[in-house]
Order: structure tokens, then sequence, then C-alpha cells
């Protein structure tokens, strides 16, 4: 039997309720991820280096998502899981939704 490793994790990072305006008006972005633990911890600052567009204090605060936004793993609160502690899954769902409306 031939074994292949993936070289890649691929996951879906959604953006809604107005968080997509930071990310070029863009819902949906399909990622692939360089082959490894992956924590959201670490995928927060790649959001931030690789698709944010723009104002990036209004993603995130530190090292961790900005209040206001919630934060969703394959639709379940990203509390439930262990926020930025959580290990990416292949096929894995993250959703960014701001709860924060005005200029």
């Amino acid at each position: 039997a031939v074994v292949t490793t993936q070289s890649t994790r691929n996951i879906t990072i959604e953006l809604s309720g107005g968080a997509e305006l930071l990310f070029d008006n863009k819902r949906r972005h399909e990622v692939s991820l360089p082959e490894k633990d992956w924590t959201i911890g670490q995928l927060l600052p790649w959001i931030r280096d690789n698709l944010l567009q723009e104002r990036p204090e209004l993603f995130m605060q530190g090292k961790t998502i900005r209040p206001g936004i919630l934060v969703l793993v394959n639709d379940a609160d990203w509390e439930l899981v262990g926020e930025l502690e959580y290990t990416l899954q292949e096929r894995d769902s993250i959703m960014f939704i701001s709860t924060l409306h005005g200029g």
C-alpha cells in the first residue's frame, strides 16, 4: 500500500455580520495551510497577515480575536472547543461573525 502524506490542511474561513468588509468583502475563503498542527491561536495571525485587507485592529486585539467578534468552529462556539488552543482538523469551518455595527 502506498501511503500518501498530505502536505496541506484545508479549511474554510467564513466571515459575516460586517467582518467580511475587512477582507475585501469576500465572505468565504478556502485555505490550504502548510501541514503542521495548527491551533486557532496560530491561525489568527496567519489570517491577519495573509487574508486581511485593512484595519487589523478591528479583527484582532493582541494575540486573540477582538471583543465583539463571535468565532464558530464547525458551527459551535469556540469557547466550547478550547478557543485559541483548538487544533484545526482537515475540512474544519471557522466562522467569524462581527456583532459590532457602525463606524
